[in-house]
């Protein structure tokens, strides 16, 4: 094999001191190109018209599904001391506590955070037995004001 002289580009250096020194330029310039390169190839195969404009930087105008997040349901629960619930109003947020009836001071916060959306009036005589309050709570944590409720006697505190 005959020996070559070695292959000398000008100015290469130079132009990566100038690349290096305006690189905010470089980054700017790549970002536009793969922006560019992200719209021109459009939708994946087989999407139908509404995911066409979607990925053309279109805005959705579907209504947001019921079926994000927790499914909210009304719990009734009857708190112990009625005096307490006649302070709440629809739109109150409470925590509910259970308290147990070994009077060891044991209590526990069976639901967090939990939306008055009524409060019934009271019927004639069961003042003594507490009061009726409407809560609402996620599913599962209305499962265990139920059985918090047949267990312990049941206090609020507002948030």
């Amino acid at each position: 094999m005959p020996h070559f002289a070695p292959v000398r580009v000008r100015g290469g250096l130079r132009q990566l001191h100038r690349l290096v020194r305006h690189r905010r330029r470089a980054v700017a310039a790549g970002l536009a190109v793969t922006a560019a390169a992200l719209v021109a190839a459009g939708p994946h195969p087989g999407a139908g018209a509404q995911d066409a404009q979607r990925a053309r930087g279109h805005p959705a105008t579907e209504p947001v599904r019921k079926g994000q997040g927790p499914q909210l349901v009304a719990a009734p629960v009857r708190i112990a001391d009625a005096a307490t619930v006649r302070l709440l109003r629809p739109g109150d947020r409470v925590d509910v506590v259970a308290a147990g009836d070994s009077g060891a001071g044991d209590a526990s916060v069976v639901a967090r955070g939990a939306r008055v959306t009524k409060v019934p009036e009271p019927v004639d005589g069961t003042a003594a037995g507490g009061a009726l309050l409407v809560v609402s709570v996620p599913r599962a944590t209305a499962h265990r004001l139920v059985g918090a409720g047949a267990t312990a006697r049941l206090a609020v505190t507002l948030c």
